[in-house]
């Protein structure tokens, strides 16, 4: 089985939803970049995950939203994030608001991820977004406590991104 044909069987994929999006992206010329789990994964040996967290050109989200809707896919807003789901795919998109996740986008390169040539941001970004993660006490702590395991991932893959971390959390190392 390859990466794939993997990545849509956990996600229960009638269609390779991931496939038409990274398109719909590409057809519609707007500026991305992948930002979490599968980020990370874009780095050190991956972890399922059918999150695919991203920054998109703030400018470019209304107008992705309305090819989204028109592609079948629902959308829900929350305070920092677009989130995208369709029925035809266990795949969650979550466009993040941030503002801070815009600069990440310039800094990304091309990266393969589970069988997927997508835009990622680049590694100290990855590492930078994953500790803003933790740090927001308002995340359920399951998803902080994945942030802190790909945290742990990619120093032990990169010893030198230990610089990059709080006081706070070189001392959970």
């Amino acid at each position: 089985m390859v990466e794939k044909e993997f990545m849509n069987r956990i996600a229960n994929g009638q269609e390779d939803i991931l496939q038409q999006f990274l398109d719909l992206l590409g057809a519609l010329e707007i500026a991305y970049c992948i930002i979490g789990g599968l980020a990370v994964n874009a780095y050190v040996e991956p972890v399922v995950s059918l999150d695919l967290d991203m920054a998109v050109a703030a400018d470019s989200i209304d107008r992705l939203s309305r090819a989204a809707k028109q592609m079948m896919f629902t959308l829900k807003e929350f305070p920092h994030s677009l989130n995208l789901s369709t029925p035809r795919s266990d795949l969650r998109i979550q466009l993040q608001r941030d503002p801070r996740y815009q600069s990440f986008i310039t800094n990304a390169s091309n990266k393969n991820v589970m069988g997927y040539e997508m835009k990622v941001a680049a590694l100290e970004d990855v590492i930078q977004g994953k500790i803003w993660a933790y740090s927001d006490e308002q995340r359920r702590k399951s998803k902080r406590h994945k942030d802190l395991a790909d945290i742990f991932r990619l120093i032990e893959s990169y010893p030198h991104l230990e610089d990059l971390l709080p006081e706070s959390l070189k001392k959970m190392l």
